[in-house]
């Protein structure tokens, strides 16, 4: 399973998976081009978080970041010069966060307590009977959980009253990496194994379900399937991956998938009007078009790179890799924009774009924004 071995997986009572089997060595990473810029681009500022050690997603509004550090730090940073607006404490080492709407923030904690805060302050608490390292989502006055055995909670924002429960039949194991959890006008969309389900988000009924990729394998762990995020929505399409199988897309207005492609990868998809984008086990960076799923372009300037999720924003398609390098790409061709360093840690998680600035995460904690510009 190449680099997907990297990953946890957990047994549906919430076991961890013991050890992912070993495999022959893995490639060595493919030397960066020398790189004339297309575009121009720099670094407008630079936040040090802290350790972070949990799969932290960024959330990002039209004028700042919301992020968390492992000891339970919650901060969010204006997008223009990087200030701290506010910062608070979960009071508890995380496992997953961060979701906001950009005026109320929630992460879980390892101790399965769900942690909601107001500009800072924290809110209220509630125990969650299951792990999650999929971030909350803030919609609606309420808050959304994905757990990893699967099943969905509905919380009210304002006094953490639990508004329903959504539990589906466990399978064997489950995988222990951020899934699909994301709103498509009033339905709550979510990742409910190799399947797209979009559910009332006040009743937590069932309103469709449609299959992104087809479990594949020999055994439980090369079975394992699950969407994982980030996913994307573009107009009534939602887009994931399938994990180590497929990249798929589905009509969430009319709950039916329109197409899936067999690509093996680990990491979420981005997408714009035209194309899908992803890079598999390997960092083959492959664009799909959004309509049919067939293969645009594919790139292999960065093999074996370890690379992030992508980001496009505006005119690029973003990606970090392992030693830190922010790589700017051109979404129509794959042909190499421009590329920033960090601090030479490896980027974590998924760029994000608040406002006009885009801004990275490394392992060694470092928060990095940069502005590109035509």
């Amino acid at each position: 399973m190449s680099r997907a071995l990297r990953c946890w997986a957990a047994a549906s009572l919430v076991l961890v998976l013991a050890a992912c089997s070993s495999g022959p060595e893995k490639p060595k990473p493919t030397p960066l081009e020398n790189l004339t810029p297309k575009v121009a681009g720099r670094q407008v500022w630079r936040h040090d978080l802290g350790t972070v050690r949990f799969p932290l997603r960024m959330a990002a509004t039209a004028d700042a970041v919301v992020l968390a550090s492992s000891d339970g730090g919650v901060f969010a940073l204006a997008a223009e010069g990087g200030r701290e607006l506010w910062r608070g404490d979960a009071n508890g080492k995380l496992s997953a966060g961060v979701g906001s709407d950009g005026r109320y923030a929630s992460v879980v904690t390892t101790d399965n307590e769900l942690v909601v805060l107001d500009a800072g302050k924290p809110l209220w608490r509630a125990r969650l009977p299951t792990r999650v390292v999929t971030p909350p989502l803030v919609a609606g006055e309420r808050v959304f959980v994905l757990g990893v055995d699967r099943s969905v909670q509905a919380f009210d924002v304002l006094d953490g009253r639990k508004l329903w429960v959504q539990q589906r039949a466990g399978d064997p194991l489950t995988l222990l990496q951020p899934g699909v959890l994301l709103p498509y006008k009033d339905t709550l969309v979510v990742g409910h194994g190799a399947r797209l389900a979009g559910l009332d988000p006040l009743r937590g009924t069932l309103r469709w379900e449609a299959t992104v990729a087809s479990p594949r394998g020999t055994n439980e762990v090369e079975r394992l399937a699950d969407l994982v995020g980030p996913a994307v929505r573009v107009g009534e399409t939602v887009c994931a991956r399938g994990f180590q199988v497929a990249v798929g897309c589905v009509n969430a207005e009319r709950g039916v998938a329109t197409w899936a492609k067999n690509v093996g990868g680990t990491t979420g998809v981005a997408a714009d009007e035209q194309f899908v984008y992803g890079a598999d086990a390997s960092d083959r960076i492959s664009a799909w078009k959004r309509v049919g799923g067939d293969v645009a372009w594919t790139s292999e300037r960065l093999l074996y790179r370890n690379l992030s999720a992508p980001l496009v924003a505006g005119r690029a398609l973003v990606f970090g890799d392992f030693e830190g390098q922010v790589h700017f790409i051109d979404p129509e061709n794959g042909q190499a924009l421009l590329r920033l360093p960090t601090d030479g840690k490896a980027i974590i998680g998924a760029p994000v774009k608040a406002g006009d600035t885009i801004v990275v995460l490394t392992q060694a904690g470092g928060v990095f924004a940069f502005r590109p510009q035509p």
